[in-house]
């Protein structure tokens, strides 16, 4: 039985002499794996159909789904959405890896999360249109709202009386506990702003310096790993460090 679905890729590897297998966060399924047949051909038909892939690609699918299986199948696909700017702009497109990767790393069963999806699908889409300054705080913006959506959001805001985020237990508390994950001062303060946004243009008002960003992903990307088992090393945080002023 085939079913339509958005889905969102975020791995795709050779398989064979023409196929690929692709990992994939679908709206209806959660994360899945196909494989998907002769992409790889030189013939004029399968041209261009191996693009489709590509790691952040937005697609409508239409796939075979047997919660038995681990390797499904797709029968179509187009595009959901087709990027404009990610691929051409080394801040986007680093941004946009990032995203991936932490999708990637964070989801662990194929359970499905509409709103995990759309909060992905969306934030990929304005990092392709958005204005600069929107699309440098967007990998913070996403971080801290993947947490909330796999289950541990962030309680509470930051005050006088509550002036340290602990990292581990995801409170803002009035003292520092005894260990190292948390932060306070200016970033608990930023964390407490940013988390409170709900719609993407206020983040165009969000106006950090390079060191603060830098120290403020680190922590938003600590405290995901600390709340995850198994999480890894992200490779890619390095890369939009380096990009992102």
């Amino acid at each position: 039985m085939t079913h339509k679905t958005k889905g969102i890729v975020l791995r795709t590897l050779k398989y064979g002499e023409t196929s690929v297998i692709t990992t994939v966060y679908t709206e209806l399924f959660g994360i899945q794996s196909y494989i998907v047949k002769g992409i790889r051909q030189s013939s004029k038909r399968s041209q261009g159909k191996a693009n489709y892939f590509q790691a952040g690609a937005i697609l409508e699918m239409e796939a075979y789904h047997n919660e038995l299986k681990q390797l499904q199948f797709i029968k179509e696909f187009e595009w959901s959405y087709l990027f404009e700017k990610i691929h051409f702009d080394v801040v986007r497109n680093a941004a946009a890896m990032y995203i991936i990767e932490l999708l990637h790393h964070s989801l662990k069963q194929p359970e499905a999360n509409p709103d995990l999806f759309y909060l992905a699908e969306e934030t990929l889409k304005q990092l392709d249109k958005g204005s600069n300054g929107m699309v440098a705080n967007l990998p913070l913006y996403f971080t801290l709202h993947l947490g909330s959506e796999l289950g541990f959001r962030i309680q509470g805001v930051y005050s006088d009386q509550t002036p340290v985020l602990d990292l581990q237990q995801g409170f803002f508390v009035e003292e520092e506990a005894g260990h190292p994950y948390s932060i306070t001062g200016d970033l608990a303060k930023l964390a407490s702003e940013i988390h409170s946004i709900t719609n993407y243009e206020a983040l165009e008002n969000i106006h950090l310096n390079r060191n603060t960003r830098r120290r403020l992903l680190e922590a938003f990307l600590q405290y995901i790993s600390l709340h995850i088992s198994d999480f890894g090393e992200m490779r890619s945080i390095a890369v939009l460090q380096e990009v992102l002023d």
